[in-house]
């Protein structure tokens, strides 16, 4: 299994630097990866900004607490960042190409919560050199938060 180091940079528990990318040949099936960050409250307005997703369940303390939510949460799509994380930094990392994703949302993100993402090479084609992954994303509770499936390219060359 890759994992990071523990040091901890901008909620991100280990250091991006570090990660090697891993050629097609190299990457065995059932070869799994996980890449794990904190999820900080500041998370919520800079992905608003990013994504123009202002949605008040995100953004407003009073109206989240009267949802069923019962208080604020993090975007759902921001699952989707953190397994594109995994992918580029991890398994296979740098040098892949994201091909797609398929996502489920489960439970939602909370301020705080530490939430890891977990893949599982399931397939390789040797033809088009394209690897499917299952992704799952985790709280520090265990509780699954999504699940999907990614396509990738992995590099032609190591990271």
């Amino acid at each position: 299994m890759t994992n990071a180091s523990r040091d901890s940079h901008n909620g991100l528990i280990g250091t991006p630097h570090c990660f090697k990318g891993k050629k097609f040949e190299n990457i065995s099936v059932g070869e799994t990866g996980e890449f794990t960050l904190v999820y900080k409250e500041e998370f919520i307005g800079l992905f608003a900004a990013l994504s123009g997703d202002y949605n008040p369940v995100h953004m407003d303390k009073d109206f989240a607490h009267q949802s069923v939510f019962r208080g604020r949460i993090g975007h759902g799509m921001w699952c989707a960042a953190l397994l594109s994380g995994a992918v580029a930094s991890v398994l296979p990392g740098p040098g892949t190409i994201y091909r797609s994703q398929t996502i489920k949302f489960l439970n939602p993100i909370r301020i705080n919560d530490e939430l890891t993402a977990r893949l599982k090479v399931e397939r390789k084609n040797n033809k088009t050199r394209l690897i499917a992954m299952s992704c799952t994303v985790v709280n520090q509770r265990r509780e699954k938060i999504a699940t999907g499936m990614a396509e990738v390219i992995a590099p032609t060359m190591p990271g």
